[in-house]
């Protein structure tokens, strides 16, 4: 009896931490670049009373075994790297990547972090930097004079300087490609950093091996379906109550079983 007030535990536990990953995907669902968080969930050791296969006699054996387990528990959260929805903003400075790949910026520390946010603006130097204001790597720079600035699908920037015809290139966007993207470590504020799990970046222009282009004057939203996370919201609600049930029913077994005289 008391196992089963166990098992029920260890399954509130884990729709708690559900909810609270539905509960960070709806919270983030207008952030740019953001990627939809799943917790993942695994059954936990069982007590083996009887192996499958173990004789019953001298000429049979058991078809199946007597096991019975003792709960679940959250193994991780993992980042879905689907592609969100391209939103025009018409803003120079809004890029968007279409297909794989992180833009790479520098932080206060001077290690590099990744973001798939390409609402760049640009600093009281005129670089490029992220909203929080880290500098994109590599380093470019818009001149003060500039009119327009242009970013082709392969990352090249340009910009119309006052008084000259010809657009002057000034910079060149790079993207980073990971083996499992799904093994980065989520910072906030839109940035990832390297793990041993996500293996080293592959630094490299947009549009060759493997990593996707760039789209100028777009932003890309997030991948969250709130449809879908609303259901989500509904089946955990339920997945804890009807372990509360469990609990409360084992409860009265228990009291009953104090009862008998």
């Amino acid at each position: 009896m008391f196992r089963s007030l166990n098992i029920a535990a260890t399954g509130m536990s884990a729709q708690e931490t559900q909810l609270e990953g539905i509960s960070n995907n709806i919270a983030n669902s207008n952030t740019i670049g953001y990627k939809k968080q799943r917790v993942d969930f695994q059954d936990l050791l069982y007590q083996q009373v009887r192996a499958p296969g173990a004789p019953t006699s001298a000429t049979t054996m058991a078809p199946t075994g007597l096991q019975l387990g003792s709960g679940v528990r959250v193994v991780g959260t993992s980042r879905l790297f689907i592609q969100g929805t391209l939103a025009q903003t018409n803003n120079q400075l809004d890029v968007a990547i279409e297909g794989n790949g992180f833009f790479v910026a520098q932080q206060p520390d001077g290690t590099l972090a990744y973001t798939r946010a390409g609402a760049l603006q640009t600093d009281g130097q005129g670089r490029l930097v992220t909203p929080e204001g880290m500098p994109i790597e590599p380093p470019i720079t818009i001149p003060q004079n500039s009119t327009a600035v242009s970013i082709s699908a392969t990352g090249a920037v340009t910009a119309q300087i006052s008084g000259q015809q010809t657009p002057v290139e000034v910079g060149q966007i790079t993207l980073a490609n990971f083996v499992n993207p799904a093994g980065l470590r989520s910072m906030g504020h839109n940035l990832f950093v390297a793990t041993v799990a996500s293996g080293e970046p592959q630094v490299g222009l947009p549009g060759e091996e493997g990593r996707g282009t760039l789209l100028q004057g777009s932003t890309e939203q997030s991948n969250v379906n709130i449809v879908d996370e609303m259901i989500g919201l509904i089946s955990a609600q339920r997945a804890y109550e009807i372990n509360s049930k469990v609990v409360t029913t084992a409860d009265q077994m228990l009291q009953a079983a104090t009862q008998m005289r």
